[in-house]
């Protein structure tokens, strides 16, 4: 995003911080001035690579490896954060995984595992974290939802059950919070050019570019993009919305 850097000063969280959308998440909040913690699962170069990058633009940065599924895993992790960084002021919930089946062919642990990471982890990190964004004078939760969450998906009644989840958690926080000063609002991208997306068969890659009314698939910077307008100030009075990012595949 061009022009002053909108959160210089401030500190921000993005888990799946590594790759895909939250490595454009994490870059451009260190573009725009911000310290980056950034969360990861597995890939310790992804991440080595995302804190050197971060660095150069002149922020702190630290990579975290968590399962932020896990509850204590994710309480331990954010309070190395907090006494590192000492404040916390954003939040980005962006870690995410997808076991597409059919339901009738998914297993349990297909359905757990996905709900696990994709809706729980948000809860973990915004339950632990909460205490320091409260203490910030503009505190900022983003969760990466999908459009999936809104309409669903046939062969992803795991994803599509999880990122509905992120909203209502999203609506429910931003009311809890809102006497906090504390913003809360999720993105709901569509079909995104990432290593997710990068493994779908072609002709659902074909058809994807089809019903976009843009006719072409979007790119984790023009998530990151949102996400940072609702990080910054320009958003202060945004809270408990759904943010569409999605070339106008569902409207």
């Amino acid at each position: 995003m061009k022009g002053d850097k909108m959160l210089k000063g401030k500190t921000a969280v993005v888990t799946g911080g590594s790759r895909g959308i939250g490595r454009a998440v994490t870059l451009g909040a260190a573009k725009n001035g911000a310290n980056v913690a950034i969360v990861y699962s597995g890939d310790d170069a992804a991440a080595a690579d995302v804190k050197n990058l971060a660095i150069e633009m002149g922020v702190k940065a630290e990579a975290y490896k968590c399962n932020v599924s896990d509850f204590e895993q994710a309480r331990e992790t954010c309070n190395r954060i907090t006494t590192e960084f000492k404040a916390v002021d954003i939040l980005v919930n962006n870690a995410g995984i997808a076991r597409d089946k059919l339901l009738m062919m998914m297993s349990e642990t297909d359905f757990d595992d996905v709900i696990d990471v994709n809706l729980k982890g948000a809860f973990n990190f915004i339950k632990h974290l909460s205490r320091a964004i409260i203490k910030s004078s503009a505190g900022r939760i983003i969760n990466i939802s999908s459009v999936s969450g809104l309409m669903g998906n046939a062969g992803q009644a795991n994803y599509a059950a999880a990122k509905s989840g992120l909203i209502g958690l999203t609506k429910t926080v931003a009311k809890e919070f809102a006497g906090k000063k504390i913003t809360c609002n999720a993105i709901a991208p569509g079909f995104i050019e990432t290593d997710m997306t990068a493994g779908l068969p072609q002709s659902v890659r074909d058809h994807a570019g089809t019903a976009i009314p843009l006719k072409r698939m979007g790119t984790p910077d023009e998530v990151a993009n949102a996400a940072i307008f609702l990080a910054s100030d320009l958003a202060s009075y945004i809270t408990g919305e759904v943010l569409k990012v999605d070339g106008g595949l569902y409207i």
